[in-house]
Order: structure tokens, then sequence, then C-alpha cells
């Protein structure tokens, strides 16, 4: 077996492809890019597959052209592999109905995403994989990072034992970026469950001149429907195939795995079924709710297409009498979700056929907690549950949604949760993969990291979610419940809720230039409240100070990080502190001697400059300040400021009645305005030289350069600051900055 190593599902998908892969033609789109630059990358590393080879990538100008790309090079007898999600799927399926129809065994690895409809979105669902299994894709499911490394094996065994091609799908950003620390698969043990017959026979089915044969011809109504038939026996025969490469699986790795695994309670009398993340979540919840009595349970779909009617009722419990179906997709216009209709049409005539409902969840990579896994069970509690039904949100206006139900807690003892708030580009997420690389592959302890972005990129709010534990990490979904907060840029204390979820006694850290004495007068009361009422533990640090000190501008990341380990306990500092110096090392020895000195300085004062605040008792009564309210259009107040303030999650589905088409007003970035800046330019009248780089470069557009008359300037306010124009006689030049 190989060694337990931290990473994220893309890097998992990655690097079993990589194994069985002779060809991969690529194009990049989120989240299934890492995929492709992995590859790429251990290519130019010298990376060998199971064959003694080095992979061929060749990268095309279109998700279509990828597409072809790969069924060109399956039909010349290479096995080819491709990664992909969202649109870049949809762009693939005329060419999957070509690879599916002329038996190619090929496999294409999907970090799932959902689609653009009436907006863009860049987050997971199933809505892409959904769209292509009438393809003749045989459709593979993961539920966490480790199935992903154990499962992508299984799709190109048996790609290349039965001739059908693999569409191997996790859920995009939960799965492809959630970083877990996972058992690897060793090489040489995979090789030895090919079947190398299978493999020289797809080889000397290629195309070759020397060889010649006619493929992909068109054919009339005479034979085109027998040609179509013919087929079936090879997809009669696949779910046995993965079954018994599953087994093999299981015998490798001792974890169990079935084309529908189970857990739950063995007479369990309600059920969920359901694909992808939301199965760990399920099991967190089932575990729970089993402890205090109840009897539920879970089946988790692997093998999505062919569906097998034969091991679906294989390890149901018979005491079942009512499920609950869970799609993460929508197919308007359907009297239901596509895994529910096959659900409903598995039990199909049959007698005592239990109750069956099915809901919708996780769009867009909406989050779905235990609490609302619990609601779903407590539907089926009741005599008629509610069928066609969401949940984690509010549906007000046509009320399909279950209630939120009440948060409960499923975190397993000894887990330490954190939340770090960063700014994108600060160096706050980078700096938290390398402390889950750290507690991961150091330490005995299991890591899981999650990092949730918002879409701006640099200069956009980053939220880390880290979790520690003795035992392994379930919980697919945000920390809701942390023992540790930090906030590294000091705005936000007025923008968000960064307290949010913060337990009783927990540590909060703040990024800031305020003294002890200025926090008082600068917190917001609602913060004052909730750190005195909950006996938060409350610390500053002034990181950007230090920074600029020796050196490192903006990039705060390794002054947070020591600090992060002082305050959290979670190894003892010295070892930690030794271990980020060696990452220093990885991460910048190419630098230069002189960068690696900057960050260890910065790990040193870090730990130094940790300002403990006494917290008065006053801070319980602290009152709100009364602002004037901006007058402001509705839709800002309604839509806007929520989401500005990562408060989105809680609007209603009434709250967007007359936008159904996705229509926004223009102008809303206006009323974004962040704060985020560590500083503010001025201009320098006496050392401008007119070139108006600075207005060119600006990224906001908000350095404008300005021409003044003699007579506006002499009209002009105080503090109106020009110089003669560079060749205008009479104009004089000024630069604007707009805030």
């Amino acid at each position: 077996m190989g060694k337990m190593k931290t990473m994220d599902g893309n890097t998992a998908a990655a690097y079993i492809s990589y194994a069985f892969t002779d060809v991969a033609a690529i194009f990049p789109i989120t989240p299934s890019s890492p995929m492709a630059e992995h590859v790429d990358e251990w290519v130019a590393q010298g990376k060998l597959n199971i064959f003694g080879q080095k992979v061929k990538v060749m990268e095309m100008q279109s998700e279509a052209g990828a597409a072809g790309a790969v069924h060109g090079s399956l039909q010349s007898g290479a096995l080819t592999t491709t990664y992909t999600a969202s649109q870049g799927l949809l762009l693939m399926i005329p060419n999957m109905y070509k690879i599916a129809g002329e038996l190619l065994p090929g496999v294409f690895h999907v970090s799932a995403r959902a689609l653009a409809a009436n907006s863009l979105n860049i987050f997971g669902d199933h809505q892409d994989v959904m769209a292509c299994r009438q393809t003749g894709f045989a459709l593979l499911a993961e539920s966490s990072v480790q199935q992903v490394m154990d499962l992508s094996a299984v799709a190109h065994l048996t790609a290349i034992k039965s001739r059908v091609p693999f569409l191997n799908f996790f859920d995009g950003f939960r799965t492809s970026h959630e970083v877990q620390k996972i058992e690897t698969l060793d090489y040489a043990d995979l090789a030895k469950l090919v079947d190398y017959d299978a493999v020289d026979a797809f080889r000397r089915r290629g195309l070759n001149p020397d060889h010649p044969c006619v493929r992909g011809t068109a054919q009339n109504p005479d034979i085109y429907f027998q040609e179509r038939e013919v087929v079936n026996s090879y997809y009669d025969t696949l779910p046995d195939m993965v079954e018994e490469c599953m087994g093999e699986m299981t015998k490798l790795t001792g974890r169990e795995y079935h084309l529908f695994n189970y857990y739950g309670a063995p007479d369990a009398d309600r059920m969920i079924i359901a694909m992808g993340s939301v199965c760990d979540a399920i099991e967190e919840t089932i575990d729970y709710l089993n402890a205090k009595g109840e009897k539920v349970g879970l089946l988790n779909v692997h093998l999505y297409r062919p569906f097998s009617l034969k091991h679906f009722f294989k390890y149901i419990p018979k005491t079942v009498n009512k499920i609950a179906v869970l799609d993460r997709t929508k197919e308007i216009g359907s009297i239901g979700e596509p895994l529910f209709l096959d659900v409903k049409n598995a039990y199909y005539g049959k007698e005592n056929a239990p109750v069956i409902v099915g809901g919708r969840y996780g769009l867009g990579s909406k989050d779905v907690v235990p609490g609302h896994i619990a609601v779903v069970y407590d539907n089926l509690k009741a005599e008629t549950p509610k069928d066609g039904f969401t949940i984690s949100i509010v549906d007000d206006v046509t009320n399909l949604s279950l209630p939120l139900g009440e948060d409960i807690d499923t975190t397993p003892a000894g887990t330490i949760a954190c939340k770090f708030w960063g700014l994108g580009a600060d160096g706050t997420v980078g700096a938290n993969k390398s402390a889950i690389k750290i507690i991961g592959d150091k330490t005995d302890l299991y890591a899981q990291a999650y990092f949730a972005y918002d879409s701006k990129k640099s200069g956009g709010i980053t939220v880390s979610h880290l979790r520690f534990g003795k035992s392994p990490i379930k919980s697919p979904y945000l920390v809701n419940k942390a023992d540790y907060v930090a906030c590294h840029n000091q705005s936000y204390v007025y923008k968000y809720n960064v307290l949010e979820g913060l337990k009783k006694g927990g540590k909060f850290m703040l990024n800031c230039v305020w003294t002890p004495e200025e926090l008082d007068e600068k917190l917001p009361a609602f913060m004052k409240r909730f750190i005195a009422e909950n006996n938060v533990e409350f610390y500053t640090l002034d990181a950007v100070k230090i920074a600029q000190e020796i050196g490192l501008g903006g990039r705060i990341n390794m002054i947070m990080q020591s600090a992060f380990f002082k305050l959290s306990n979670v190894i003892p500092l010295e070892t930690a502190l030794a271990y980020l110096k060696e990452e220093v090392v990885k991460s910048y020895g190419k630098k230069g001697q002189k960068i690696v000195d900057m960050n260890n300085a910065a790990i040193d004062m870090g730990v130094e400059a940790i300002v403990k605040i006494d917290v008065p008792a006053s801070w319980k009564d602290a009152v709100d300040a009364v602002t004037e309210e901006a007058k402001v259009p509705e839709f800002i107040n309604k839509i806007v400021v929520p989401m500005n303030r990562q408060e989105g999650d809680k609007l209603p589905v009434s709250a967007f009645v007359g936008m159904e088409d996705g229509t926004f007003p223009c102008g809303t970035s206006a009323y974004e305005k962040r704060g985020v800046a560590i500083e503010v330019p001025e201009w320098l009248a006496d050392k401008c030289i007119q070139c108006n780089q600075c207005s060119y470069v600006c990224p906001h557009a908000s350095i404008r350069p300005v021409l003044a008359t003699d007579e506006e300037v002499a009209n002009a306010p105080e503090g109106f600051v020009v110089k003669p124009a560079t060749g205008a006689k009479g104009l004089n030049f000024r630069k604007k900055r707009w805030s």
C-alpha cells in the first residue's frame, strides 16, 4: 500500500489517472484545471505511468477540441483521459456519444459543477454529469477524497476490461478542492490489477494502415436500430465487472466498496439515497440520530450508470418503509429529479414497496449541514411525507422547502475546528495549505481543509475552514462551530460577522493596527457583546506593521500562521515552527536566502507580537452606534448588502421575485466599497512627470487624470493641487483619486 498523504480530490484523481494514461487531451475549466496541471507537472518531472512511460499531454483550444482529440487518440489505440466540468463537459457530449458508441475505453474525470442558467456559478453540483447520463458512458461517483483515490482506479481498470468509457465524478470544490489526509495507492499494486489481455486487444483494435478498416460510417433505417441494440450485452455485464473490481480494491485497501454502499442501522425504518459528498454529512447525521435511538440509514450510489437493480436491492434493509432520494440537480419540467425517478422505477410493481419521496439540495455548492439532513429524516416520519422538496433554503414562493431544522453538533470529540478570514492574495490560503500539510504529513492527526472564495479572486474575501482530529474527519461542509477564528483584515469587523459560529470559550485573533485601548472605540458593539457574553479569548496582532518592517509588504501569511500555531496548541509550538521554516525553504528557497530569512523572521516575530486583550465587563452592555441609513435603491438593500456581508445564504426565494431571468441593475459595484487596502495612494505633484501610467494600470479606474483651465483653478477650493500641463499652454494637470 501507499503512504498517508495530504492532498485534495483533484490531486487524487490526477495521481490515479496518470498511472493508466497514455495520452491526456486537456482544456482548462474551473474546478477541474488542477487535475491536468498536476499531470503536466509530473510529465515535466519525468514521472512514469504503470506502462513505464511519461503521459503525452496535449492542450487543445476548446473543450470540444479536447473531446475530439480524446476520440481520435482512443481510435489509434492509446489509453486516453481528459478532465473537465460544467459547460466544458456539455461541449464534449457529441464526442461522448461517439466514444461510447465505438466502445472506446476512455475516462473523463469530472469535478461536477453547476451550469450557467440565469446566472453563472463556478461551484459544485451534479447538473453537468446528469446531462450526460444518456450518452452511453458509465457514471461512477465518489463522496470523499479517499474514495476518489480508490474508485478512480476502478473507473480506469473497468473501462479497459469492459470497453465501456467512464465518466468518473466527484463534487466540484467540495471534494475536488477539499484537502484531506488519505492513504495513497501504490502504482506497483495497481499494475497487478490491470487486464493486460484487454489492453493488448484494445491496442490491436487501433486504426492502423497496416490492417485498415472503416469506422464512423453513416447508416440508413435498415440497420441503425439493430446497431444500437447489439451493444446491450456490454452494459449488462458491466455492473458485475465494476463490483468485481471494487472487490479487488477492498482486498487491497481494507475499505469496502460496492455499487451501492449501505450505512446505518441494520433494521432501519427510514433511509436516504444519495451520491457525492453529501453522503459523508448523512453518515455523520446517522451516527448522531441512531445514538439517540432512531433507526435510519443511507444508500450511497457509486455506479449510477448502468443502474443495476440486482445490486441496488442487495444491501437495503427489509425493514425500510420510507425512502427520501436526494438529487444535487434541477431538471426543470420533469416530474422528479433523475436519481429519484430511477429509484421510483426500481420499486415499480414491487409488493410492499416503501413510500418514496424526492428532494433537491446543494445547487451551486449551497452548504448542507447535519441539521438539514435530520429534517429529511423527520419529514419521513410524517404519514404523507413532503415530496419534491428542497433543503437548506427558505422557499416562501412555491413553498417546497423543508424547515431549516435545529443546529445539531455531530463533530467527533477531540476535533478542533478553525476559521480564517483572509484577503485574496494576502497569503492566507497558501499558509493554511502549508499548515494542513504539516499537520497531516508530519503528525498522527487527521486533517481537513476547505477554502471558500468569493468570485473576485485577488482582493476578494477568502475564508479557510480547517479541522484537525485523532479520528478521520468527514464533515463536508463549512466550519460552523469553531474553536479558533482569525481575522486577517481589520476592515472585515465592520463588514462581516466574523465571529459567527465561534464556540463559547473559543479563541479570536484579529490582525489590526489598533492598540488595546483603541479597541473599545473601534470595535462594533455587536462584536464586543459577543466576545464578552461568550467568554472569548481575544488576541490582536499588528501583522501589517511587522510585514512592512521586514520587507514583506502585504504578505502577512507567515506571521499569522505562527500566531495560529502558538494559540491553537494543535501541535507543540517548537515543532510547528521548525516545520514552518522547512516549508519556507521548500516554497521560497529558489528565490534566494534573503526571501527565506524574511519569512523566517516573520515566523519568529509573529509568535512574539501577540497581544492578549483583557475584555472589560462593560462590553456585555455595549450599545450599537446610531447611524443614519444611507438612501440607496431597494435592490441594493434587499439583495446586494446581504450578499456583500456574506449573508446571501439567508435570503429567501421571495427576495428574487421579479428577477427570475437573472437580470440585475447596472452600477451595483458602487455599493461594494470594501475598504480592504492597507494603504491609500496619494499623488505627489512635485514628482509627477505626467506619464499617466498610474491611471493606465489602476485596476479600478479610480486614479483619473484631469486638465483644468486657469479660471477653474482660480475658483477651485483650497487643497486643489495642480501643476502646469506639459505641452498644453493655459491648462493645468491634476490627479484625482475617486473614492
